[in-house]
């Protein structure tokens, strides 16, 4: 077995994103009123003395609410690396990591080393920070770092509490920023990019999204049809399970992946010594839950509780992974000692993003925003919240309650307009690792019905959040069609070969506790 230490080994687990009235058939033809927006000239700088010289920024104004285009304006945030030949050139390649409240501002410098020569040869890669997202007039409620704490799991004698943040976090945002989150939503983050896509002088745009990425070029692709061009969506979103859904389906993806690792890891109890049947091993998982649920286990001086260990379902799409973190939990909870050795720090929560002092809570509030305004299937009722999650925690025990417990949106204000009903035949090419922690596959497969002109790509094995430039067997097809422009002619799979890499790329985790990661590597 590994001995690596066991932060590092979770590290890996972790790796990650994330409505419905049809636009107006207007939606194509900019109104007079936004050609203020479309005629700006970017003033292009270097970002700052830090960031590689390769890279420039830009500052634009959108409107805050596009119905008042010559109301209250915002700052979106731009980036680009031009294409690497003049001659070769074909347009520009807008770039999202996922979120919401993920920032993509430096995500062309990210990706730059991880993209084939011909992609970065054909296009300027365009990076930007989403509105209300770091330095995109970012919002903020004001929430403490405990108030950003979304791993609730149901217990009878603490849903009071939880029913009281919920109110707390939806009633402070309020406070804060007014109506301004009503218009942090994913059809005005479109509406953004295609004011981007003008002001670059673009008649079209091509796209690359992880994660939550994949449902905002999703919605651009319904709101403007005729400026798609080349569009790859990476470990996607269901449209039509925006956003309780999206939640729940952690919850339903992560019991097939724990079946999978009680069997993979049953095959090699001669190295991790958790039982050599998949019931066994199961045991040992879950009379580890109990007995941290009587008194935490102590992992290098931290107590670990029962709902952590239950909360780190990502772990468990990594097989290897997860055997090793549970076989280091179990020595810890064998030891006697006090610090006993390679314990596992990063099983519990992670620490909430920081885009500076003053607006630590920003990723929080913005994802909140979006995923509380667009949703179309938050009760009202906090009552409705402890049935389901009573229901789920018995129909998926690793984390169904936690998923379906209540969260501020059980509170939150409408937002500025209905949701985007996604249905067209807009080619797109959707890439799926088969075992991906935030987008489960049957994620990916929801999203390729909506898209009815897309083709699927699925990595046989493939195990995380992310995938293009990782190296995996996903790579050359897609690069093919970024290139090409020529769709595969029907769906496929492909099985990286052993000892290539099989895991993902690190992208932030589409919860709003999640540490922003953008600096794709291979897991």
């Amino acid at each position: 077995m590994c001995n690596r230490p066991l932060a590092s080994l979770l590290a890996v687990s972790a790796v990650a994103a994330l409505v419905p009235a049809l636009a107006p058939a207007t939606a194509n033809a900019a109104p007079r009123s936004l050609a203020q927006y479309e005629q700006q000239k970017p003033s292009w700088h270097r970002c700052s003395v830090e960031s590689s010289a390769k890279m420039q920024c830009a500052d634009i104004t959108v409107p805050l609410d596009y119905a008042k285009p010559n109301g209250e304006k915002i700052k979106i945030a731009i980036s680009r690396i031009k294409a690497a030949s003049t001659t070769e050139r074909r347009g520009v390649l807008l770039l999202n990591p996922g979120g919401p409240g993920g920032a993509g501002l430096d995500l062309p410098v990210a990706l730059e080393p991880q993209l084939p020569q011909p992609v970065k040869s054909q296009f300027d890669l365009i990076g930007f920070d989403p509105r209300g997202v770091g330095h995109s007039s970012p919002v903020t409620c004001g929430l403490t770092v405990e108030e950003q704490d979304t791993e609730r799991p149901y217990k009878p004698a603490t849903f009071a509490k939880d029913v009281a943040w919920s109110r707390t976090v939806a009633r402070k945002c309020e406070a804060q920023q007014g109506d301004k989150l009503r218009h942090i939503t994913t059809r005005n983050t479109a509406r953004d990019l295609d004011v981007i896509r003008a002001v670059l002088g673009e008649k079209k745009i091509s796209y690359l999204g992880y994660s939550y990425g994949t449902y905002l070029g999703a919605v651009y692709m319904q709101m403007f049809p005729s400026r798609t061009d080349r569009f790859v969506l990476d470990s996607a979103v269901d449209p039509h399970r925006i956003w309780r859904g999206m939640l729940q389906v952690w919850a339903e993806g992560a019991e097939p992946a724990f079946d999978r690792w009680t069997e993979w890891t049953a095959k090699r109890d001669e190295e991790f010594r958790l039982g050599d049947t998949p019931q066994k091993v199961r045991d040992t998982f879950w009379d580890l839950v109990k007995r941290a649920e009587n008194e935490p286990i102590i992992a290098d001086g931290v107590p670990v509780t029962a709902d952590e260990i239950r909360g780190y379902r990502p772990m468990f799409f990594h097989v290897r992974t997860a055997a090793e973190t549970i076989a280091e939990l179990k020595r810890a909870a064998a030891s006697r000692e006090a610090t006993p050795p390679r314990v596992p720090r990063s099983i519990t929560r992670p620490t909430p993003p920081r885009f500076g002092e003053e607006n630590s809570d920003n990723g929080s509030t913005s994802f909140w925003a979006v995923v509380c305004s667009e949703g179309r299937d938050w009760p009202r009722d906090p009552e409705q919240y402890r049935r389901d999650a009573i229901r789920d925690k018995a129909r998926y025990p690793l984390y169904g309650d936690i998923a379906s417990n209540i969260t501020p949106c059980a509170f939150w204000s409408k937002g500025s307009e209905p949701a985007t009903e996604i249905n067209n035949k807009i080619g797109a090419l959707i890439v799926q690792n088969e075992w991906d922690p935030q987008t489960p596959l049957d994620s990916a497969k929801g999203a390729h019905r909506a898209l009815k002109g897309s083709r699927m790509l699925t990595v046989l094995d493939g195990e995380g959040h992310g995938i293009y430039g990782s190296g995996s067997c996903a790579d050359k097809p897609t690069t093919s069609y970024l290139t090409t422009g020529k769709l595969p002619t029907k769906d496929l799979t492909c099985h990286t070969p052993a000892g290539k890499p099989r895991t993902a790329l690190s992208l932030p985790v589409p919860v709003p506790a999640a540490t922003p990661d953008l600096v794709p590597q291979v897991g």
